[in-house]
């Protein structure tokens, strides 16, 4: 799994401790068999340390199946109060079976450009 996050400047405000990161994932399926993400679970802390939990079905509206060998990506967006947080969380994935898996979304870094931590 990889994920690049950006920073948007022109969705942000930063007199209001707005701050608007656009985050695209790229899910790789290594296994033999086909799996359908079927569910997020995300972790949201902004500077200040406050955590925002967002769960919900598939992604950007979709649950994608992905084929052996094969990746899905897709790009959303996040806002936190502050120009530093993080993101973690899981998707929960299904095999043809029915059998349930999590694959483990590592944390990254939303960062304003210029700013110290």
């Amino acid at each position: 799994m990889e994920v690049e996050a950006a920073y948007l400047p022109e969705q942000s405000d930063v007199a209001t401790d707005k701050y608007v990161f656009a985050y695209h994932v790229t899910i790789s399926n290594e296994s033999d068999v086909p799996v359908t993400l079927a569910r997020r679970h995300w972790y949201i802390t902004d500077t200040n340390g406050k955590i925002r939990e967002v769960e919900g079905e598939g992604v950007v509206g979709k649950t994608p199946e992905i084929g052996p060998g094969e990746s899905h990506e897709y790009t959303s967006g996040t806002v936190i109060e502050g120009p530093i947080g993080t993101m973690k969380g899981s998707y929960e994935m299904f095999r043809p079976d029915g059998t349930s898996f999590k694959a483990d979304i590592p944390e990254f870094e939303l960062r304003m450009p210029r700013t110290l931590h």
